[in-house]
């Protein structure tokens, strides 16, 4: 028997699995397209066993999916629309964080890449 949760709900767990920095942190690296793990360790500065409980969280949630190539674990993103939601994010804080300078300064950085 399926048991079903309401949309609030799922949702709420969405926005749950994004409440860490390192899984932010993932989705913008993936964003771009997908990385091997090796390189997503040289840009997150985190032990190799946070990294792998980090993607498995993300990897549950449905954001990111992997596949193996030889010895290399690569990770991309399970859908485009993960890239909206964090452009979503950024101009969300660009709105809410009139008097917060330096990271309206790197929202902007971010934008333009």
């Amino acid at each position: 028997m399926t048991v079903s949760v309401p949309l609030y709900q799922a949702k709420a767990e969405l926005f749950r699995t994004l409440g860490h920095p390192v899984r932010i942190r993932v989705l913008e690296l993936l964003r771009d397209g997908p990385q091997p793990v090796r390189d997503l360790l040289t840009a997150i500065d985190v032990e190799p066993s946070s990294l792998s409980q980090q993607l498995a969280v993300l990897r549950r949630a449905g954001l990111v999916r992997s596949a193996r190539e030889g010895s290399l674990v690569r990770y991309e993103l399970s859908t485009p629309d993960v890239v909206d939601l964090l452009a979503a994010g950024r101009r969300i804080l660009g709105a809410v964080l009139t008097d917060r300078d330096d990271l309206l300064a790197e929202l902007r950085t971010q934008a333009e890449q």
